[in-house]
């Protein structure tokens, strides 16, 4: 009996032993997902706050290059950066240099984070395939790989976030004086799905995805490779023994990055402004700023905007608002890069992009 007894015992010790053996390995097994899931997020944050941050710096230039991509040429109220932020700010005050930026971030802040953590995945999936194709396991990204994932994170973020962008253009090209105001970015998206439908939120979108592959994927390309060829060469004494650059080097990759992608994409932009209009019954007085004009503004897609664009404004139309754009474009863009950098390492993260 006694025996028995000692059994059971044992039994019931050994049940106990195996069941907290499989609680610390279940626990093993989850810390892993735990950890990952905050990586995600604090990735995700990251990239917000870099998105957020770096586009209101450039806000009002933001707002002048949208307004000059879509300018009526007949009524022509402002040709260069400093004339335009003139009358901007001599007709709606401090406030209109500001003027769709709330919505702006409220697009660019899931945008910027959906963005920098697809090319994250992204750089890590194709460089995979590539150390699987070559045989080569110790393979290291290049050029053309950071072209690829940053041309694949361009699409994902730009495909998520396209309707806030479209009510974006429309609510910055809008002045006191239009006859139609938008509210806000939730009475602008319902209004156009009201009176225009649905398919209405991704006018543009195809040149939108066309111009963002050679964008944000030179981007990527430019800035990380630019990197690392500093660090490699140092060149001019630029970089010290360190492995890290320093804040002021990465703006300066940043902006020659920003640079690069901008001068190449700036075009489909354009055409996609100018898109994004069509089928709005106000778009044409509210693009001179007076309500006077009635031209039309009539494509029947992203070749015929840009035929009728060079056609009747020539080939420097495509090019409307540039020197705005690339003044906002390349401190935008370094402080994107720098701010990501830093706040992942602020929140304990690996800090290197294409790692």
């Amino acid at each position: 009996m006694a025996s028995e007894d000692v059994k059971a015992s044992e039994s019931a010790v050994e049940k106990i032993v195996n069941l907290a053996e499989e609680a610390k390995l279940a626990r093993q097994e989850i810390r892993p997902t735990s950890h990952a899931v905050i990586s995600i997020c604090k990735s995700l944050v990251a990239g917000g706050v870099a998105g957020g941050l770096s586009r209101t710096a450039v806000a009002p230039l933001e707002r002048l290059k949208i307004l000059l991509q879509v300018q009526n040429p007949h009524s022509i109220k402002y040709n260069g950066t400093i004339s335009g932020l003139k009358y901007i700010w001599r007709t709606e005050g401090f406030k209109g240099l500001f003027k769709g930026n709330g919505t702006n971030c409220a697009r660019i802040v899931p945008n910027s984070a959906v963005k920098f953590f697809s090319y994250e995945q992204a750089s890590k999936g194709i460089l995979y395939l590539y150390q699987q194709q070559t045989g080569n396991e110790n393979a290291q990204h290049t050029p053309i790989l950071r072209l690829g994932a940053g041309a694949c994170a361009g699409i994902i973020a730009m495909s998520a976030t396209y309707p806030m962008d479209m009510v974006r253009g429309r609510i910055t090209v809008q002045t006191e004086k239009s006859p139609y105001q938008y509210r806000g970015m939730v009475h602008a998206l319902s209004t156009i799905l009201r009176e225009e439908g649905p398919r209405a939120l991704y006018k543009g979108w195809l040149p939108s995805v066309i111009g963002v592959i050679p964008y944000v994927g030179l981007n990527f390309a430019v800035y990380e490779s630019l990197k690392d060829w500093l660090v490699t060469t140092k060149p001019l004494g630029l970089v010290d023994d360190s492995t890290e650059l320093g804040v002021v080097t990465r703006l300066a990759c940043g902006a020659v990055a920003g640079t690069v992608g901008q001068t190449v994409a700036y075009p489909l932009d354009v055409v996609r402004r100018r898109m994004q209009m069509v089928g709005w019954k106000d778009a044409s007085s509210i693009l001179t700023g007076d309500g006077r004009s009635k031209a039309p503004l009539e494509y029947s897609g992203m070749i015929d905007t840009f035929r009728k664009t060079v056609k009747y404004e020539g080939f420097r139309a495509l090019y409307k608002g540039l020197v705005p754009n690339s003044v906002k474009v390349v401190p935008s863009i370094a402080i994107a890069f720098v701010t990501y950098e830093q706040v992942k390492e602020l929140l304990g993260v690996e800090i290197r992009i294409s790692d």
